[in-house]
């Protein structure tokens, strides 16, 4: 019998020194700037605000992300509902 739960990847979230963060399951990479990167992560929409952000690695098949640069803060918000294909990306963070 097939596990049903075999697509769902577990989320992880490693910082070091507030400099450089390591996350798994990650969906989606939403929107990036210097001072904000916003992530589709398994437990939900994941804001990391901060100073000089860069995503330095994007490997979205295996769910994974780098971050580096100065990270203030991680603010997460629930997404029941919000997968639907051919919303846009305010559509999905205002409703």
């Amino acid at each position: 019998m097939e596990d049903l739960n075999s697509n769902v990847r577990t989320h992880k979230v490693t910082m070091t020194n507030r400099k450089n963060c390591t996350l798994s399951g990650v969906n989606d990479v939403l929107s990036f700037d210097i001072h904000e990167v916003l992530l589709e992560t398994e437990q939900g929409m994941l804001m990391i605000k901060g100073e000089d952000l860069h995503v330095n690695r994007l490997t979205l098949d295996k769910g994974e992300v780098d971050v580096d640069g100065k990270i203030d803060s991680f603010t997460y918000s629930d997404v029941a509902g919000m997968g639907q294909k051919g919303e846009s990306l305010f559509a999905k963070l205002f409703r």
